[in-house]
């Protein structure tokens, strides 16, 4: 048996009072069952959430987001406070991801915040103060 097995079947065993190879197996077949459930673009997800993981990346999002409105690239640079060329690749990672929308008016590029980014935002301030 191992290791995993061992911790798991002293788990179960801590729970129930008692535990078999049985339980064990109806144990994980059940959680692999839940993973199987998951959403079929986890990736997608995933790379949302490690967008938001970089602190100019947020910082874009969160000012796009409380802004209500599209800002061109040239109103978000100096509030950033990082080069020209780091706020294009942030935004691109962003657009990619889906947390922005963009739209090019002649030599002009506006962003702004998707519905996804500020559900995901509002999702972080709600339960910002119970995970504590």
């Amino acid at each position: 048996m191992s290791r995993q097995s061992e911790r798991l079947e002293r788990l179960i065993t801590d729970q129930e009072g008692e535990c078999c190879a049985a339980d064990i197996e109806t144990r994980v077949e059940t959680l692999e069952r839940h993973v199987t459930d998951f959403p079929p673009d986890t990736a997608r997800d995933q790379a949302a959430l490690k967008a938001l993981s970089n602190d100019t990346r947020y910082t874009i999002v969160r000012l796009l987001a409380v802004a209500e409105r599209e800002l061109c690239v040239c109103e978000i640079t100096p509030v950033v406070d990082v080069s020209d060329s780091a706020v294009s690749h942030a935004l691109s990672d962003l657009y990619d991801t889906g947390l922005v929308s963009r739209r090019k008016d002649g030599t002009w590029r506006y962003y702004e915040a998707t519905e996804r980014a500020v559900a995901l935002l509002g999702a972080l301030d709600e339960t910002r103060e119970r995970s504590r």
